[in-house]
């Protein structure tokens, strides 16, 4: 059957009202527009519902039984649909959110802080972890969403937030740290400790490297972005640093400097594709990005820069 929602809402209030111009002044409609949703109705289901005379309307006994079941039908619907409007103006909740280790080290805390002060009523859960962690997460729904960087395909709806250029870690002694301009060719030949492949920035090193038509020579490979600066202050090589890894440890004899041309990693908002995010999700979804922005003007200026 081929029946409206607004045919029985129009019933309803004939049915209660008794009358054709008072349920149309209660809806606004017109007297005939009542008149005539009423008879596609009956035409629709087959029977007649009102029996009409100049000065009354009755119900049949078929309207009789459908008023006194769909009164009460109208009216849990009406209440499920209010509480679904307030659902979707609710900002509590828990709100799960994965994202790796620089990430979490820098932008984080920022968001974590401001969540807090803007949704208190919203309890924000962080996942620390390596990307490939944070990519399986988003996709197993084992958190809201996730920050990593530049995930490759369409596996996942996702937004850019924030661009993090690489830069040069050396100590204060090393040769790069004396010239005026360091270029990815000056890496050519020279020992390295680079984060290894759990992270989501080593593919993209070595992209970089390939690109540049470069051969450093990779010593050491870690897992803690933090576990580079002692093995670059013992001198065993030099490395990559994503800006989000500063500040330096304080008193280090490590200096970073930017690498020409300038390459930057993307940092990006990922969650499961044609998913929507609970009104919680959305509105820490949105501060993410609000707190981004923030950091990308509040980046220290780089002796060099």
């Amino acid at each position: 059957m081929n029946y409206t929602l607004r045919q029985l809402k129009v019933f309803a209030t004939v049915a209660s009202q008794g009358s054709f111009s008072l349920a149309g002044q209660i809806i606004g409609l017109s007297q005939s527009a009542v008149s005539h949703s009423i008879k596609q109705l009956e035409s629709e289901i087959g029977v007649k519902l009102l029996d009409r005379t100049t000065r009354e309307v009755l119900l049949t006994h078929a309207g009789q039984r459908l008023a006194s079941r769909l009164t009460v039908q109208l009216e849990e619907l009406n209440s499920t649909l209010l509480e679904l409007r307030r659902y979707g103006g609710q900002r509590s909740g828990t709100v799960r959110l994965a994202a790796s280790q620089t990430i979490s080290a820098r932008l984080m805390p920022l968001c974590l802080a401001e969540a807090r002060e803007c949704y208190p009523e919203i309890r924000l859960l962080l996942q620390d972890s390596v990307q490939q962690s944070v990519l399986q997460s988003v996709r197993n729904a084992t958190v809201d969403f996730g920050i990593v960087i530049d995930p490759r395909g369409e596996e996942f709806d996702s937004q850019p937030v924030l661009s993090d250029p690489f830069l040069l870690l050396c100590r204060d002694d090393d040769p790069l740290n004396q010239i005026p301009v360091v270029g990815w060719h000056h890496l050519q030949g020279r020992r390295m400790v680079l984060q290894d492949y759990a992270s989501g920035s080593r593919i993209l090193v070595d992209r970089i490297f390939q690109q540049q038509q470069i051969s450093p020579e990779i010593v050491q490979q870690v897992g803690h972005p933090v576990t580079l600066y002692p093995m670059v202050e013992a001198g065993i090589g030099i490395s990559i640093l994503p800006g989000l890894a500063l500040p330096l440890p304080a008193g280090s004899r490590l200096r970073v400097r930017r690498i020409m041309p300038e390459v930057c990693r993307t940092l990006m908002l990922i969650r499961r594709k044609n998913r929507s995010l609970s009104p919680a999700a959305e509105a820490i979804w949105a501060l993410v990005c609000e707190q981004a922005e923030k950091l990308n003007g509040e980046r220290p200026l780089l002796p060099d820069s």
